[in-house]
């Protein structure tokens, strides 16, 4: 990228990481695709979220490569080096809408198994139970050994069929998609998908 990745994002090379994400959200939002529907800017607006994006990426990149200690925390967090850190922060605190909004900024081509598990996240939570299966089975195709998408994947299955929301603890046969997972498997995994998504199924994991 030609242009200074601070310059673009318009802050100094001394900003903290939260100034950063807090710079990005801003322009995220300012040239987002919906912003532009049938707008004769929305190539030029498309071309500058894409350099956006691109700037976030290299400063971040940059911070994780030197183990950045700039007051807010590193960027990596307590996801590693996850490039969505402040996306998930975001879906934990139930701010599914400024998260969906940053999440729709990333051009598709940018869009990896991580952003698919991160948007049926915030799908299942707004209650809209297949995308969000359809995502997270993107997000194991792109990831098969990824144990966090194939649990998210496995708790909306069971939601579609009506698991997760009550437990029918006579039901004789296996839940559909529990992969041979008996009743507190199962309790697990949605356990862990909750978690990712600011709740807590079991108080004492």
């Amino acid at each position: 990228m030609a242009n200074n990745p601070y310059e673009v994002l318009g802050v100094s090379p001394s900003a903290t990481d939260d100034e950063i994400k807090a710079a990005y959200r801003k322009l995220a939002k300012k040239y987002h695709p919906d912003n532009y529907t049938d707008s004769p800017l929305a190539d030029v607006a498309s071309e500058k979220m894409k350099e956006v994006n691109e700037a976030y990426d290299t400063i971040m990149n940059s911070r994780r490569g030197r183990g950045s200690t700039a007051t807010g925390g590193s960027a990596a967090g307590a996801t590693g080096s996850s490039r969505y850190s402040d996306v998930r922060q975001m879906i934990k605190n139930g701010r599914t809408a400024d998260a969906e909004q940053i999440l729709d900024g990333v051009p598709v081509q940018r869009r990896e198994a991580e952003w698919y598990f991160l948007k049926g996240t915030v799908l299942l939570k707004k209650g809209w139970t297949q995308d969000a299966y359809n995502c997270f089975q993107t997000a194991c195709n792109m990831d098969p050994t990824n144990q966090e998408y194939r649990n998210a994947l496995n708790y909306a299955q069971n939601r579609r069929g009506g698991y997760y929301g009550g437990y029918n603890t006579n039901q004789p046969q296996q839940a559909p998609g529990c992969s041979g997972c008996d009743i507190c498997t199962g309790l697990c995994c949605a356990d862990t998908c909750c978690e990712c998504m600011g709740g807590d199924l079991i108080a004492c994991c």
